[in-house]
């Protein structure tokens, strides 16, 4: 995974609190649950350039997650505020994303992540680059652009 600083102005950010069900056994989240705020965290990005689930079935595409990377740093426990930006590092061939994951109960970074999304048709027909009209609302400006 490439490392990355943090955040840039333009990622949008969305902040949640640990769930008691989210914890196991050592009072930790549970590593398995990471993916769940990525999830949360990509789909505000994802709605803030109206590229939605129900927007692409509009569209006549759908996006699929090929890869993920999660690197662990610190723990987050029940009842603590965890703060997720996301954000694009590439658009034009796939949409490559990455995260900073904040304990924002104790001002640490507890992760860091990326996932890759592809492109298909509605048809299941892969897309070997980003459709235009799916670009064109990716470089529309506003949070989580490219760059």
């Amino acid at each position: 995974m490439t490392r990355h600083r943090g955040p840039p102005p333009s990622a949008v950010t969305v902040e949640l609190e640990v769930p008691f069900h989210d914890v196991d056994l050592l009072e930790v989240v549970w590593h398995g649950h990471y993916p769940k705020y990525l999830e949360v965290a990509r789909t505000a990005l994802l709605r803030s350039r109206r590229l939605d689930a129900a927007d692409m079935r509009a569209l006549g595409y759908r996006f699929y997650v090929t890869e993920s990377h999660l690197r662990h740093v610190f723990p987050m426990r029940y009842g603590e505020r965890l703060r997720v930006a996301a954000w694009f590092r590439e658009i034009e061939n796939r949409l490559d994303i990455a995260y900073d994951l904040v304990n924002a109960t104790r001002a640490c970074r507890c992760a860091q992540a990326t996932t890759v999304l592809v492109t298909t048709t509605s048809d299941g027909t892969l897309c070997l680059a980003t459709p235009d009209p799916i670009l064109e609302r990716l470089r529309a400006g506003g949070p989580g652009q490219a760059g």
